[in-house]
């Protein structure tokens, strides 16, 4: 049965990771590059340079910044579990992971939407304008979660994997003692 200790360690690793999730979407909003259109007729417009890498530029900018958001949960979540064994925390983590990831991507398609919306609506033809973000590689909603996982589950693994010292040690690797025999 949870108590209400455990209760509040996954509200708040589920709450804490999608704030960071919001922080991700404000980043990638920032930092990722828009394809150049230009209108071409009322309310429609056309890529200036139809090989532009900004697409995928733009996906990789998400890619790394859930990457480092899943980082940054999971060595959060393996702490807390040195520290109490406390599952719940980590359980909220990594459902957190889940919302954060779609956080991100919902702030970060949005911060330009409506500018490039309006500017699509009035500008003259030829007006050069940026692009909206939009996530091609839908995939990469997965890194923030899996990467979260990951480092709780390996952080975990190798903690257990540690032997304990208070063990009394074998005699198969202890010195020879007098007589030829181990104690």
């Amino acid at each position: 049965m949870a108590t209400r200790r455990d209760l509040r360690a996954f509200a708040v690793g589920l709450g804490g990771s999608a704030v960071l999730g919001a922080i991700a979407g404000l980043i990638w909003g920032a930092v990722a590059p828009r394809a150049l259109f230009q209108e071409v007729s009322p309310g429609a417009a056309l890529l200036v340079n139809v090989e532009t890498s900004a697409f995928i530029v733009a996906d990789v900018w998400f890619c790394g910044i859930t990457a480092v958001g899943g980082l940054i949960t999971g060595l959060a979540g393996s702490r807390l579990l040195v520290r109490g064994g406390n599952w719940p925390a980590a359980a909220g983590l990594v459902l957190g992971a889940v919302a954060a990831a779609f956080l991100a991507l919902l702030i970060g398609q949005n911060i330009g939407l409506a500018t490039y919306n309006h500017q699509l609506a009035t500008a003259a033809p030829g007006t050069f304008f940026n692009s909206s973000l939009a996530l091609g590689a839908k995939s990469t909603l997965a890194f923030w979660p899996l990467l979260t996982s990951a480092i709780i589950a390996l952080t975990q693994g190798a903690r257990r994997a540690q032997p304990d010292q208070s063990d009394p040690v074998s005699g198969m690797w202890t010195q020879e003692q007098e007589g030829g025999h181990a104690p």
